[in-house]
């Protein structure tokens, strides 16, 4: 009777990121080129209007429309660092856990606060309390809000540095990635944005096109 050789620990961990056990990583070049058009598209729309009048602006129908595709750029966004992650986490070690996990907290946060100026913002500017919206801050809304920009920036730029030291991803791209991150600290005002915008659709272009080369690296 032939004993079967017990699996190793790189094929466990090759069959765990699998394109077949996870949808995510088998589509994370497409999640990517479509969460980055949507920033891009967005912001492109949102630098046309005057974002310092914060009433006027903010029931601007085009505006708003704007601002909910921004919000689905951020919730595609999710789904495409699930999957980029997964192709590079064997390669990005402890680093690369630490930047996937800032970047999910970084980016739910931001994206609670899009959520906010998107649906509640034009509610309270059209009627119930427009002064609130050029009122000073209250200090655990400003610290609620400055904890918001600086985790989505930290958490970004650390994932570009995780993807540099990886090497799964080119070095051009992963440095595209830092920068949108650096940026993303006012990633919710135009065109501050757009730099995270388009190191994602270069890099989902890039996995799209060379996929079989990086599913071997996992």
């Amino acid at each position: 009777m032939t004993e079967t050789a017990a699996p190793q620990p790189s094929e466990r961990l090759r069959s765990l990121y699998a394109p077949a056990a996870w949808p995510f990583v088998r589509q994370a070049g497409w999640l990517s080129i479509m969460a980055g058009l949507l920033f891009v598209v967005a912001q492109a729309v949102m630098w046309t209007l005057d974002q310092r009048m914060n009433v006027e602006t903010a029931q601007n129908p085009v505006f708003i429309a704007a601002k909910i595709v921004l919000l689905g750029g951020f919730i595609v966004l999710m789904f495409a660092l699930i999957g980029v992650h997964g192709l590079q986490a064997q390669r990005a070690g402890r680093l690369g856990v630490a930047a996937f996990s800032a970047a999910i907290v970084g980016t739910m946060m931001l994206g609670g606060d899009l959520w906010f100026e998107a649906f509640a913002v034009p509610w309270l500017a059209g009627g119930p309390a427009p002064q609130s919206l050029t009122a000073k801050p209250s200090l655990i809304f400003g610290l609620g809000a400055l904890a918001s920009y600086y985790l989505f920036a930290a958490g970004w730029t650390l994932f570009g540095i995780a993807c540099l030291r990886a090497r799964v991803f080119p070095v051009a791209i992963s440095i595209v990635v830092i920068l949108g991150g650096l940026a993303g600290y006012q990633a919710l005002l135009a065109p501050w944005g757009i730099p995270l915008g388009v190191a994602f659709t270069i890099l989902g272009i890039w996995i799209v096109a060379r996929r079989p080369v990086v599913l071997e690296t996992m």
